[in-house]
């Protein structure tokens, strides 16, 4: 029997991928609106890892996490690149190091897209 799909809201997912990112000491965690300015998602998670090792923590965290909320990461790609992004449908997550995330700087990419603001604090 497949488990039920997650009643979750894409700002819910949101909200717990940084939640997640910020407790595996995740940097500037970055969420970003893009509804409406691409079809790919309704928002982005962008955030840094030191190294590889801690990239692809973060990221197996945050899947692990995610799948027992009932939100299973739909597709990864990347995973020894040093940028890693998760599909979670409605969300994208960008697990990045600093020296790529600085490179294809999605922010500037995206700098249309108004930044998602949550409750959550992060570092």
């Amino acid at each position: 029997m497949r488990p039920r799909e997650t009643d979750l809201t894409s700002e819910e997912k949101v909200e717990r991928i940084r939640t997640i990112a910020d407790e595996m000491k995740a940097e500037r965690i970055e969420s970003l609106d893009v509804r409406g300015k691409t079809v790919m998602a309704d928002y982005f998670v962008v955030c840094s890892g030191n190294n590889d090792i801690h990239v692809r923590a973060i990221a197996d965290r945050i899947a692990e996490k995610m799948r027992e909320l009932k939100s299973k990461v739909r597709n990864v790609e990347g995973a020894s690149t040093g940028w890693i992004l998760m599909d979670f449908g409605d969300v994208l997550c960008h697990v990045m190091r600093e020296e790529q995330r600085q490179y294809y700087d999605l922010e500037s990419l995206w700098s249309a897209a108004p930044k998602f603001e949550t409750g959550h604090e992060t570092t």
